[in-house]
């Protein structure tokens, strides 16, 4: 997905590309969501873009994270995943981890980042400008209202690449079998490191959040 061109170094700001294995993830926001989360995010292997809304008593159709899927937006290159995980959750500047602020989440894009079978997702609002980060039953939100002009133009440019959404089951999709299928599978392949032997638990639930609002999805 060739979304470069819909957005400015003065919007994203211009960087070095970090290396794969860089803590990129502040410290307060790392604390918040977790030691496991944050490297899923800093060594994401894909992304996926979804369009979301709150969902009605009514609706019937696909949800992610509690949320109607109104459409799909793309496979985000590398190039611009890390763009984004830069202004996201990297830029101290970017976010306020000290305001509380008086207003309703509005869903617009869900950003789902992928390592293994596992992921990350976080939610763009916008009004009411924050990300809240999903991953194991749990949600962190921030305040981003430093970056209202960021999360705008990112999410009206996801707007232009909508498709309609299809569920991957119907489209036999939803495989993570995690086994070479063909020669163009095989040729994707990098060496990767192999997991150590250890369960380290992640005690991130009893460190203290400066989370800034509750997630309320309704209008």
């Amino acid at each position: 997905m060739k979304l470069l061109k819909y957005f400015s170094c003065i919007a994203l700001g211009c960087f070095f590309a970090l290396p794969a294995s860089a803590q990129i993830v502040l410290p307060q926001i790392r604390s918040g969501i977790g030691d496991t989360a944050a490297k899923i995010i800093e060594n994401s292997e894909t992304a996926f873009c979804y369009q979301v809304a709150p969902k009605s008593p009514t609706y019937a159709g696909y949800t992610l994270n509690n949320m109607a899927i109104t459409g799909f937006c793309g496979i985000i290159d590398n190039n611009l995943r890390q763009m984004l995980l830069n202004q996201l959750v990297s830029e101290e500047k970017n976010i306020d981890f000290l305001t509380t602020e008086n207003c309703t989440i509005q869903p617009r894009v869900l950003l789902r980042f992928v390592r293994g079978v596992d992921n990350v997702d976080i939610l763009l609002s916008s009004p009411c400008y924050s990300i809240s980060i999903f991953y194991g039953g749990s949600v962190r939100t921030y305040n981003m209202k430093p970056a209202a002009q960021l999360l705008t133009t990112v999410t009206d440019a996801f707007k232009k690449t909508q498709t309609k959404f299809v569920s991957p089951a119907v489209l036999n999709q939803l495989l993570p079998i995690g086994v070479v299928q063909s020669a163009e599978q095989r040729s994707k392949l990098l060496p990767v490191a192999q997991p150590k032997k250890s369960w380290s638990s992640d005690n991130s639930q009893s460190r203290p959040q400066n989370n800034w609002n509750t997630l309320n999805f309704s209008k």
